[in-house]
């Protein structure tokens, strides 16, 4: 069975830092492509970042110079690091995997999701 599941969200106030952790199971992490997406109150979900089997591919304008995607195979964990952390950042963030080793924006293509992690960034 696969399992995604996310850590490390809480409260902080802006301009503060976060590492969110993204522990995968029951499939082989270092063949796929696992992403980041976050969504808030009355907004769609959106990307925040994908890493592929061989690196990262893709961070969102929005994020790019804050928040650095990486992973650890031995752990098959992915971590997103978020720095100069804004009140806009403030939403449920998801981890989700996707059958193929690319990563791909459109979050509908993604097969499996994590239960998510709370982030909230006061003003």
């Amino acid at each position: 069975e696969v399992q995604l599941v996310e850590s490390g969200g809480g409260l902080v106030q802006t301009g503060g830092s976060l590492r969110l952790s993204c522990a995968a199971s029951g499939f082989t992490f270092v063949q796929y492509a696992i992403g980041w997406f976050r969504q808030a109150p009355g907004k769609e979900r959106e990307g925040v970042s994908c890493i592929s089997a061989d690196g990262p591919a893709y961070t969102a304008n929005s994020v790019t110079g804050r928040f650095t995607i990486s992973k650890d195979n031995d752990k098959n964990t992915v971590y997103l690091q978020m720095h100069s952390l804004k009140p806009e950042d403030t939403a449920v963030y998801h981890c989700a995997s996707i059958d193929r080793p690319f990563c791909d924006s459109a979050y509908p293509n993604y097969d499996n999701w994590g239960q998510g992690t709370q982030v909230t960034v006061s003003s």
